[in-house]
């Protein structure tokens, strides 16, 4: 047998009891980035709970099977399982993102381009439908599943397991590098990725609906319209513009020029 290393993490240490509470404490915490994201959206733009269930629960799927894929292709090393991890995680974060990045505008294109509405991300229809969620997760773990086989290509390129060996050398801890590999670094990359990306997927509120003096609703392209109608119309003013009209005549041609008449538009 093989004699355990002095640093490092031992196999099957991810999927311990110690690493199996570090990874559920993770996800409570990183998506509770997400949620704070729903409360600093503006009021007029903030997302109702159902749509915004249907935005983060599209990165939740993702981001589980990046993990597990994670948790797994670590555990097939016979070096320390943890600085392996670590590599897949900052690959994910850095190469990865601009996959997953590159994945959605191309993805977004060719659903626009073909004119499937509810494959928009984002879009759910009125009513929300769920048809419409699970067709966009399917697409987003599509997604996720190129990124990761992108990475794992990577990853067989010769000279990692130098830098595997000498990543997280110098804690001597398991339990200590566990907790930065499972947890700490993991927290602070993945409430960045989960902002950008629910960013990336989330619907565009370009347009800002305002409530007029009636209380009806309507969008400022429609009031545009609704002003550019009443100053184009010519039959706005017809019965005040032949009154006037009578009254500059009883009044005489120089009154008449003295008498300039002004429209208020609102």
């Amino acid at each position: 047998a093989r004699p355990r290393p002095a640093h490092g993490c031992g196999s099957g240490a991810l999927l311990g009891r110690f690493g199996v509470l570090l990874q559920a404490l993770l996800a409570l915490c990183a998506f509770s980035t997400l949620m704070l994201k729903r409360f600093k959206e503006p009021k007029a733009e903030r997302r109702p709970w159902r749509i915004w269930f249907y935005d983060t629960s599209k990165q939740a799927i993702g981001a589980l099977f990046i993990h597990f894929a994670n948790v797994f292709l670590s555990d097939l090393t016979e070096e320390d399982p943890c600085s392996l991890y670590l590599i897949n995680f900052i690959l994910d974060a850095t190469l990865g993102m601009l996959l997953i990045w590159l994945g959605v505008k191309v993805v977004s294109w060719i659903v626009q381009h073909q004119k499937y509405t509810y494959l928009v991300f984002g879009e759910y229809g009125d009513p929300p439908q769920a048809a419409a969620w699970i067709g966009q997760c399917i697409l987003y773990l599509l997604i996720m599943v190129f990124e990761k086989t992108v990475i794992s290509l990577v990853l067989l390129i010769p000279g990692w397991t130098k830098l595997q060996q000498i990543l997280l050398g110098y804690i001597p801890n398991p339990q200590l590098e566990l907790v930065l590999v499972m947890f700490v670094v993991p927290f602070i990359v993945n409430a960045i990725m989960f902002w950008v990306v629910d960013s990336l997927i989330m619907r565009k509120y370009k347009q800002k609906d305002t409530l007029d003096i009636n209380g009806s609703t309507e969008t400022p392209r429609a009031r545009r319209t609704e002003e550019s109608q009443v100053l184009l119309s010519p039959d706005m003013d017809f019965d005040q513009s032949e009154s006037d009209q009578d009254v500059s005549a009883l009044r005489g041609p120089s009154q008449k020029m003295k008498q300039p008449s002004y429209q208020v538009v609102i």
